[in-house]
């Protein structure tokens, strides 16, 4: 047997090495820790967001970000409430996917701005009436009802004779997606929006919930007063124009089209929880989407996403409720 060779000495760990090791062991705390927060404050898993589909989680959905969710449930909205019929709707939605993904936009090609990336040389109004989302897609619906035949035309072609793209067949890619947001924003065939949100730090103001009503479903949308112990409450009479009954929107469609905004806004406008048709979305469980009301809350039954109950008169007096955050 030859000689024992003496153990070779390990290296002993450098400074650098062990301070480079702690430093990951403290990074990987932090995101732990970041992700806690994450789920406290939005309530649920992952960032806050909405998704527009059926309620049942089966068919066509799409995900789209709180902006975007606002800027699809205004631009719905000033639809709606012009009689504009759901074609017209899916045709600006798609519009506005593409020229600017339902991003107000401060810029674009040459002076475009805004929703969809309309211009002020071009007489499209002032940059800051382009940059307000109901200014916008006022003038887009403008345009497109004096298109004749529009809501027969191939999306592509009636987006194009109004927008006067480069690229006209980009629109195309959209119209799916847009389709499930009309849905989804009017109520129609039990589609729904649902919003995962932040839990609510500040009290909601109802007067501003009032004017973000009014600017977007036009005056006489609520009441002129509320009644005194209606609180952090917003009490929204369901209500439908000729125009809008000419173009096929019945009080379901103007009733999810106002509690959709409310979903829409809460983030923005620290709204806690919304109520119609017997369907209620909440603040506080705000992952787990529109849920049935409890009895004693519901609403006047009607046609609506995820399994509001149907039937019930037609002419029975229907409200959006919206509470506000404490």
């Amino acid at each position: 047997m030859g000689p024992v060779s003496e153990p070779i000495p390990l290296p002993r760990p450098s400074r650098r090495g062990r301070l480079l090791r702690v430093g990951a062991a403290f990074a990987v705390l932090l995101a732990i820790a970041g992700y806690v927060v994450v789920q406290y404050v939005s309530g649920g898993p992952g960032a806050p967001g909405c998704v527009a589909g059926t309620g049942d989680g089966q068919g066509s959905s799409f995900e789209l970000s709180p902006e975007q969710a606002r800027n699809a449930a205004t631009i719905t909205a000033v639809g709606t409430s012009r009689g504009m019929p759901e074609r017209a709707v899916t045709i600006a939605l798609a519009t506005a996917l593409q020229e600017s993904g339902l991003r107000n936009l401060d810029h674009g090609d040459r002076d475009s701005l805004g929703l969809f990336q309309q211009r002020p040389s071009m007489g499209w109004g002032t940059a800051e009436q382009i940059m307000d989302p109901v200014y916008a897609a006022g003038k887009f619906y403008q345009h497109l009802a004096e298109v004749p035949g529009y809501s027969r035309l191939p999306l592509t072609v009636a987006a194009q004779e109004v927008q006067h793209s480069g690229f006209p067949q980009a629109y195309a890619k959209h119209e799916p997606d847009a389709t499930v947001l009309m849905a989804a924003l009017t109520g129609r065939e039990s589609a729904a929006l649902t919003c995962t949100v932040a839990k609510n730090a500040e009290p909601g103001d109802p007067a501003r919930v009032r004017e973000g009503l009014r600017q977007v479903f036009g005056d006489g949308v609520v009441e002129a007063r509320q009644p005194a112990d209606a609180g952090r409450d917003v009490a929204v009479p369901v209500r439908v124009t000729e125009d809008a009954v000419a173009s096929g929107t019945g009080k379901e469609q103007r009733g999810w089209a106002l509690a959709h905004w409310a979903v829409a806004q809460a983030e923005a406008l620290h709204i806690a929880r919304v109520s119609y048709a017997g369907r209620v979305w909440s603040a506080d469980d705000s992952a787990d989407g529109w849920s049935a009301a409890p009895a004693s809350a519901a609403a006047s039954p009607s046609v609506g996403p995820a399994g509001a109950a149907p039937g019930g008169s037609g002419d029975a007096a229907q409200e959006v409720r919206i509470t506000l955050a404490p």
